[in-house]
């Protein structure tokens, strides 16, 4: 069969029929899987990569085993997928390393509703193991869906080396990780504040915290001499210091420490003064009571000045005795009963509408009492030896912290954030970070490596052995092991070939709400850990909008399902729509018109494809060609114009300037302007046409550069538009390989 004869077959089997998605997506994906090029060391046997080729690592930020995936988590599968393919069409060794997160708290807590919901039960009801069962059970449905959804959305990754956060190799690292920090005594078990969920009956981190508008009132009371406001007056029956700031010139006749008698809620008491900088003088009257036990800044004052600490309000959300006559009542109950006791005491001054922010628990949406507890707590300002560094500025066997490590790797510019204006957020955060409480009263996570017998306690990475020990009963915070992922997942502290390999990673890719709580504690985790960065680049991504602007949300009915956009529009059109215009860090919006619209580029590029073919099926494509026409040669230098933009783009991380340039030239100059040219060049197959008056050279160099321009324009596109252009590459003549591991038309 000659070339010609092949090229018509072709037509006629796949490019006259019309570009479906639907049936193109799922075939091609199981063509890239079964070819096991998603694996590095495959590629390198394969002969596509040198072995000597330099590494290229993204380790990919693990979806919650809680559900499905939305369009947060498709940007982010796109982005980290268009670089690893852009990466190793270059050549480069590239891994991506695949992963999911147990997500602790909020997998337990869907869970607890549908068996509340269904059985009437609690967990208490079922009981550890049992509900452990049913936890175990529901994540791994969610991890199957959400795992099938990821190969949806193209993503080339490392299927081989997929991790758990839960599983074998990341819990030895966590328990190993944990024992170290334990003896190095950064981690310590202390009486601190923390984030108290009374529905949920557990502490939870702020990033679990929802804030919330409240409009409520802000009452004023006497307190002696002062007149003091608080929104909160069921906090107040244990109040005896009267706080005030030392430059504040309407108090400076009291003194600090000096004792005042006054009329409060249970009868008269003695307040001592203390003077200290944390009070804001614009605020109210300048000078307010401390409530230690319920309250964050109140326990910093309180810790900084020894005071004492007494607790109003119980696990439950009730008032305790020391509220006397309230005890027992729950919080919204209290309130008006306790102000009009003050009223008839003549304490109240005045009442003022407020509105301001309240804490609630993302999972139960409870309101959250701050509550002083016996925790687990890593000691970020503690000085430590850190016995091998890598880190620029840390010398190995040097004395150093956990937030001076968090504070050096980034201004150093070892790990860049992309953009950089939130250099200035991350640093704001670290300098006010407290001690991080890592304990849960929660079932399904990581269980706390400490065993109790008596008065002893063991620290280990598997249980002691005889018998009386007794485990302790609370789980990790989430993020604890998330902050092991970026060396976790490679193997360690167990393996470690994949680590000296792929360690540290190219890029982090994730959302900017996350830089604390996730990204920071990775730079805190590996730097202890490892005495190195993670990784090299932070690129952090928006909030995915409604065409409107507007959140995603259930109460809206505005969400997009990313896998609704593959089955109606196909994958290639929801990644275009989700990456032009879409800059770092900014929020974005999608629309299904917008996604729609890159549905028809999907379309125009197949359209492109068939006429090219069809055009030049006289000629057979030469690599090698170089007797172009003047205006042939000038194209030629344009498209590689392009190619080195979109090549510069991409290693600058500008995917929406790479992808918007590609889509320029392809539709607006490839296909409205240099093929409508091309018509009057090359003899045309329509029926009537009149055949050209170009000459056999002018038609050959034409149909070559036509050729030339199809391939380089479907090589550039493949990572953005991976499913279609994969396809279009199966149909051109003399192609060998996959367009996976096709070389990339420019290398620097």
């Amino acid at each position: 069969m000659t070339i010609c004869d092949r090229i018509i077959n072709i037509m006629h089997d796949k490019l006259l029929k019309p570009y479906n998605p639907q049936e193109t997506e799922p075939r091609i994906y199981k063509i890239w899987e079964s070819s096991g090029l998603f694996n590095p060391d495959e590629c390198v046997a394969k002969g596509f990569t040198q072995k000597e080729a330099e590494p290229f690592t993204i380790i990919m930020p693990p979806p919650n085993v809680t559900g499905v995936l939305h369009m947060g988590h498709a940007l982010m599968l796109t982005l980290e997928d268009v670089l690893i393919r852009f990466m190793r069409m270059r050549g480069r060794r590239t891994l991506w390393l695949p992963g999911t997160d147990h997500a602790a708290i909020a997998t337990q807590s869907k869970v607890e509703k549908e068996i509340s919901k269904q059985e009437k039960k609690s967990r208490h009801d079922l009981g550890r193991d049992e509900l452990l069962k049913r936890v175990e059970r529901f994540a791994e449905e969610s991890h199957n869906t959400i795992v099938s959804q990821i190969r949806a959305m193209g993503a080339s990754c490392d299927w081989s080396r997929e991790a758990f956060t839960l599983d074998e190799d990341r819990t030895l690292a966590v328990r190993t990780v944990f024992k170290k920090m334990y003896e190095d005594e950064l981690i310590y078990r202390g009486h601190r504040i923390v984030n108290w969920d009374p529905k949920g009956q557990t502490t939870i981190s702020d990033d679990e915290l929802v804030y919330q508008e409240e409009k409520t009132t802000l009452y004023f009371f006497t307190y002696g001499p002062f007149t003091i406001s608080t929104a909160r007056p069921e906090t107040k029956f244990g109040d005896k210091y009267v706080v005030m700031h030392p430059d504040d010139v309407r108090y400076r006749d009291y003194a600090h420490g000096q004792k005042i008698e006054v009329e409060w809620i249970n009868g008269p008491i003695t307040t001592t003064v203390i003077k200290d900088k944390a009070i804001d003088m614009e605020f109210g009257t300048g000078v307010m009571t401390i409530t230690p036990w319920h309250s964050v800044v109140d326990f910093e004052i309180a810790e900084r000045h020894n005071l004492d600490k007494e607790q109003i309000i119980d696990e439950r959300g009730k008032l305790l005795s020391i509220a006397q006559e309230f005890e027992g009542m729950k919080i919204a109950e209290a309130r008006s009963k306790i102000v009009e006791k003050l009223r008839e005491k003549g304490l109240v001054v005045r009442e003022e509408e407020y509105t301001h922010q309240i804490a609630t628990a993302e999972r139960t949406g409870g309101i959250i009492e701050p509550q002083i507890k016996l925790q687990w707590f890593v000691d970020v300002n503690k000085s430590f030896t850190l016995p091998h560094s890598d880190i620029e500025g840390i010398a190995s066997g040097s004395v150093t912290t956990l937030k001076e490590i968090m504070k050096l790797v980034v201004a150093s510019g070892q790990t860049k954030i992309v953009p950089e204006y939130f250099d200035k957020t991350y640093f704001h955060w670290v300098e006010n970070l407290r001690d991080w409480c890592i304990s849960r009263q929660i079932w399904y996570g990581h269980r706390i490596p400490v065993w109790y017998k008596g008065k002893e306690m063991y620290c280990g990475t598997e249980a002691p052995e005889g018998a009386g020990w007794t485990q302790d009963e609370d789980t990790l915070d989430t993020w604890f092991s998330a902050g092991l992922w970026s060396f976790s997942t490679l193997g360690w502290p167990k393996n470690t070939a994949d680590l000296q390999t792929y360690h540290p990673g190219n890029v982090l890719e994730t959302g900017y709400e996350i830089l604390f709580f996730w990204v920071a504690r990775m730079i805190l985790m590996t730097g202890y850990a490892l005495g190195s960065i993670p990784f090299k680049t932070v690129y952090l991504h928006g909030t995915v909008r409604d065409g409107q602007g507007r959140k995603m949300s259930k109460s809206l009915g505005n969400g997009i399902d990313p896998i609704d956009v593959a089955q109606e529009f196909g994958t290639d059109a929801g990644r275009m729509a989700l990456i032009v215009g879409t800059g770092a860090g900014t929020d974005s919006k999608i629309s299904l018109d917008k996604i729609r619209g890159y549905k028809h580029f999907c379309n125009k590029l197949w359209n492109i494809t068939r006429f090219i073919l069809t055009s030049t099926e006289d000629y057979t494509y030469d690599p090698d060609f170089t007797d172009y026409t003047a205006q042939d040669t000038a194209l030629i230098e344009e498209l590689n114009t392009v190619a080195k933009s979109v090549t510069t783009e991409l290693d600058s991380y500008k995917f929406h300037l790479a992808s918007e340039k590609l889509y320029h030239y392809a539709w607006g100059r490839l296909a409205d302007e240099i093929i409508e040219n091309s018509k009057s060049i090359l003899d045309s197959k329509m029926p009537g046409s009149t055949p050209s008056s170009a000459t056999q050279q002018e038609k050959h160099s034409r149909a070559q550069f036509l050729l030339r321009a199809l391939r380089t324009t479907i090589i550039l596109l493949h990572p953005f538009v991976p499913f279609v252009t994969e396809e279009i590459w199966s149909t051109l003549p003399e192609t060998k390989n996959l367009l996976l591991v096709e070389p990339w038309p420019i290398h620097t």
